[in-house]
């Protein structure tokens, strides 16, 4: 009986054991801010001066083509502004499997800062053209930029990490998202860009930062692993590793012990059956093929589940509603946009947190929390809302409700789902899967976009009931199958969730 190493094997490549370098603090804070605080900033950005924008795209339209839009058609207008970046967002995501395979992880990086940049020139363009088609294509691009870093962006730095540091290096993509946001929401004050006659600076601001994505761009490795299980390039291996952990990190046959590593666990694993000698690179798996793969479901169902209940758990929702509550307990309009504003560097503040604690903290307990108490307080925050005026001081047990979540909601299920598919996957369907990943969020935050305001004129307070179901579901989903990830490898947890529903992960 011969043993021969199959095609199918996975060339996981294992990293030095090593802590911070400085490839690793570089590549860390560049990608920060040249794309992660400009997509954040890119979210939050456009509510400030809406008003101001429906004002001159009103007066561009009848100047260009002789139609005065209705109050109604202007508002119809606007929600096409807001909400063509999330179909940017959705196509982005779905692109983003294949660009990461194609051009590897270092260039699909790049890719995400060229569409930033291009859509920084439209908004700064747009006014002194008078075109509404540049603004409306500068949100279609910031879309498909976002789309396609929430996809790439955590799976890249994820990869170029050490075991140990993987969490924390892994986070900062939802934590540039989360500063982006507020940065937005400081640039579109009043008192800073957001007037009338500079909003479309304030909207195109980012592009300053999105600069740090270029600067530094040749001194960035590739992912080793990439190059490793799905390019077979040694050199090209050796040669990032090196740059990352030093040039003393590895020896020239490390890459060859590897291989040699992966033939014998692939031989003792399978010495009852015979394999075909074939050339050991795994074959990418496409989109289709991981959504139909049995064993490959759980992990698929986590992920997608993660990052799309992150958007319906009413953390969009809240900021949505959080300047009408805080104007119900006496503030002025004024006022209450600063109190918003404290509002978003609360959630800064937190999610800062998160490096540290996806460092000493399992992943799985961290989520069961967070799902747990971030329904509690958004039910609470429904029935606060709904008996306002019954109870004086609910205002403000509606006020701490609502900071509560938000600090619940960044112990684990605003940074965690944005990575926790590239410990769910290997190599070869890792991009697909973070892909409907990346989908179903952008999914799931267009739905909100479109459906919230609906929700809340109808049900009034109860439109937060929704989101409070979500949490208790993950909460549940959680707890019976998502296995804890934080120091293990990959193929071990692989493993664990194998059998679809059947596996046990505790």
């Amino acid at each position: 009986m011969s043993i021969e190493v199959c095609s199918s094997v996975e060339m996981d490549l294992t990293l030095p054991d090593s802590g911070w370098t400085s490839c690793l603090v570089l590549l860390a804070a560049t990608s920060t801010l040249g794309v992660s605080i400009p997509v954040g900033f890119n979210i939050g950005v456009i509510n400030a001066p809406s008003g101001y924008i429906k004002t001159w795209s009103n007066e561009t339209i009848f100047e260009r083509y002789g139609i005065e839009l209705s109050s109604v058609g202007l508002n119809t207008f606007f929600s096409i502004v807001v909400s063509i970046f999330l179909i940017g967002g959705v196509v982005g995501s779905l692109g983003g499997a294949v660009i990461a395979d194609k051009y590897g992880r270092k260039q699909s990086y790049l890719f995400c800062g060229i569409l930033l940049t291009l859509g920084g020139f439209c908004f700064v363009f747009c006014r002194q053209l008078k075109s509404v088609e540049l603004l409306l294509l500068g949100r279609v691009l910031a879309g498909l930029s976002a789309g396609l870093t929430t996809s790439v962006l955590p799976m890249y730095l994820a990869e170029v990490s050490p075991t140990k540091l993987r969490g924390t290096i892994s986070t900062l993509c939802a934590l540039g998202l989360t500063i982006g946001v507020l940065v937005s929401q400081i640039v579109s004050l009043e008192q800073v860009l957001g007037t009338n006659e500079n909003w479309h600076y304030a909207v195109s601001s980012f592009a300053i930062l999105n600069l740090f994505c270029y600067v530094p761009y040749t001194l960035l490795p590739e992912s080793p692993k990439y190059l490793y299980s799905i390019k077979d390039d040694a050199k090209g291996t050796l040669i990032a590793i090196r740059r990352l952990f030093g040039e003393s990190s590895i020896g020239d046959d490390y890459v060859t012990l590897q291989r040699e590593n992966t033939a014998t666990v692939s031989m003792s694993s399978n010495s009852e059956q015979d394999f075909k000698l074939t050339d050991t690179s795994p074959v990418t798996r496409s989109m289709w093929s991981v959504i139909t793969d049995p064993t490959l479901r759980l992990p698929l169902i986590l992920v997608c589940a993660l990052q799309g209940g992150q958007q319906l758990s009413g953390i969009n929702a809240v900021f949505y509603y959080s300047v009408s509550i805080f104007e119900s307990v006496g503030l002025s309009s004024e006022s209450a946009k600063f109190a918003n504003l404290g509002v978003g560097m609360l959630n800064l503040f937190v999610c800062s947190l998160s490096p540290y604690l996806m460092a000493r903290c399992n992943r799985r307990i961290l989520s069961i929390i967070s799902c747990a108490f971030s329904g509690l307080f958004m039910f609470s925050v429904a029935m606060l809302i709904y008996l306002i005026d019954v109870v004086p001081w609910f205002n403000y047990a509606c006020i701490a409700a609502l900071l509560l979540y938000i600090v619940f909601f960044q112990f684990g299920l605003g940074p965690i789902p944005f990575f926790i598919g590239s410990e769910l996957f290997e190599l070869s369907s890792r991009p697909s899967a973070m892909a409907l990943g990346s989908l179903s969020s952008w999914g799931c935050n267009f739905l909100v976009g479109m459906l919230f305001p609906l929700l809340s004129s109808a049900w009034g307070a109860f439109a937060f009931m929704p989101c409070s179901i979500t949490c208790v579901l993950l909460t549940v989903l959680v707890l019976l199958y998502l296995p804890e990830t934080r120091g293990r490898d990959v193929s071990d947890i692989v493993a664990l969730v194998a059998k679809g529903f059947k596996s046990k992960v505790v």
